[in-house]
């Protein structure tokens, strides 16, 4: 009220002012001036009036306003939903990607050279074939050839050892002959020496008898030499023997390797050869792969390989799922860990895993180079915890539900399967847990269950327009506690 006095008091005074320099003013001019500025004062007071009643007015109107009476804040409260937590064993599941790879393959080469005169129908790629199956005919003619050469060769050397033999057996009985020839020598000898003491005998005789004696010991000897020299004639032969027989033996490989066999049942890969194709040995001609025998090569990370080793049943032989999606459908495949790789896969983070495909009766086959789904047991997690992936929080901390209220608690998380995770410590069995997401999560933030009563609030008049009849609201939105006062 004091205001509004004041701003009157101050508007008289101006007035006064202004009144007192106009009459001043009149005064001073002439007659017709002064009618003329006698209209413009009255003009000026009657703008001048309508400005002050205008003020005075807007006074009146802030002065008259109700004082704005403050809404007491509620705090949020979030409608959540919550699991009661338990400790039990569990054994998750793995799930990784794979691919199918041959368990044996084999590149056939050419081990003859020569012209290809027959190729089978089969040998195109993704043809099937059966073990021992013709694949490939080479001209047999210059093999023929050389296996007879061999034989004949063989029945040559033969011939001479046989001749060589009864060389031997010859010089053997004349060795015989001149040893007797020699023994009687020396009785001559001696017979003449006796006679030749009591002076009955000459001694030209004497010499005879020696130079005879001489001659006969020559002749054993040299039938001595010429048995040895028969002995090893015949040893060469013998040699040459086994060296043209091991020539018949190769002869009839190559003549054998002419035809190139499937060394198992399986699929051919790729080929490179025609009927009409001059080829060389070791020439690469068909590639293929055994049918029946097919792995899952896959990538577990060092801390998953660690974790099943450390297991009591370990990694090999440990049963996998194998499933390969073709046009929508899902085939699957089992499978069992058969080897670890040679080397660590550092270029993809972990360790190569090998598991052999067991052949099931499914509509379709596997071949190498599909993508694969992999479901592996991993080890027993003993009483652990197991939470929906959607409770854990920065990947260490859960919130726990004490008097409506949130309170976060650091874990130590174990593993995941799927959308769970396997909590190892920081709760305990029988805490309620929080299992919604809350972008505004913390400690102390206050929910409630989505089976807990509501208590009664103000209506919110915007919502109702901007709702259609019959929608109810959302429950996941935060809440007022109207409780809290």
């Amino acid at each position: 009220m004091l205001d509004r006095a004041d701003n009157s008091n101050e508007a008289k005074v101006s007035t006064n002012i202004v009144a007192r320099s106009v009459k001043n003013k009149l005064l001073l001019l002439p007659k017709s001036a002064s009618v003329s500025l006698f209209r413009a004062v009255g003009q000026f007071f009657l703008m001048l009036l309508i400005l002050s009643g205008g003020f005075l007015g807007m006074n009146a109107l802030i002065a008259s306003k109700p004082e704005k009476k403050v809404r007491p804040i509620f705090p949020r409260v979030y409608t959540v939903e919550t699991v009661i937590v338990k400790s039990a064993d569990y054994q998750p599941i793995i799930s990784l990607y794979g691919e199918v790879v041959a368990g044996r393959s084999v590149d056939l080469r050419s081990l003859v050279s020569g012209q290809v005169i027959s190729v089978s129908p089969k040998l195109k790629s993704g043809g099937m074939v059966v073990k021992g199956e013709a694949l490939v005919e080479i001209d047999r003619f210059n093999y023929e050839g050389q296996l007879r050469e061999a034989k004949a060769n063989v029945a040559e050397t033969k011939a001479h050892i046989l001749e060589n033999e009864a060389g031997v057996r010859l010089e053997i009985t004349r060795l015989a002959s001149v040893k007797e020839q020699l023994a009687l020598a020396q009785k001559d000898l001696d017979r003449i020496q006796k006679l030749r003491k009591r002076g009955t005998a000459t001694s030209k005789q004497v010499e005879d008898k020696t130079l005879t004696l001489s001659q006969r010991r020559q002749s054993v000897e040299q039938s001595k030499v010429s048995i040895i020299t028969a002995k090893a004639k015949l040893a060469q032969q013998q040699a040459a023997l086994e060296r043209l027989t091991w020539k018949i033996e190769l002869s009839q490989r190559n003549l054998k390797d002419t035809v190139l066999l499937a060394p198992f049942s399986g699929i051919i890969r790729s080929t490179q050869v025609q009927a009409g194709k001059l080829v060389g040995a070791n020439d690469v001609l068909v590639s293929m792969y055994q049918s029946d025998f097919l792995e899952a090569r896959f990538i577990l990370t060092d801390e998953r390989f660690g974790r099943i080793q450390a297991d009591g049943d370990g990694l090999i032989d440990r049963p996998v799922t194998v499933a390969w999606t073709v046009g929508g459908k899902k085939y699957s495949y089992d499978a069992k860990i058969d080897r670890i790789g040679a080397e660590i896969a550092s270029t993809r983070g972990g360790v190569e895993v090998f598991a052999t495909i067991a052949q099931n009766n499914n509509d379709i086959a596997l071949r190498p180079g599909a993508f694969v789904d992999i479901n592996l047991a991993d080890r027993t997690f003993e009483n652990h915890i197991s939470l929906p992936d959607t409770a854990l929080y920065n990947g260490d901390t859960v919130y726990v539900v004490e008097s409506k209220k949130l309170v976060g608690k650091a874990v130590s998380v174990a593993s995941f399967d799927g959308e769970t995770v396997l909590i190892e410590s920081g709760i305990s069995a029988g805490d309620e847990v929080l299992t919604t997401r809350i972008s505004e999560v913390s400690n102390g933030l206050r929910i409630r269950g989505e089976d807990d009563p509501v208590r009664a609030r103000p209506t919110d008049r915007r919502s109702k327009r901007n709702k259609p009849n019959g929608e109810k609201p959302n429950d996941k939105r935060p809440e007022r506690d109207n409780s809290a006062n």
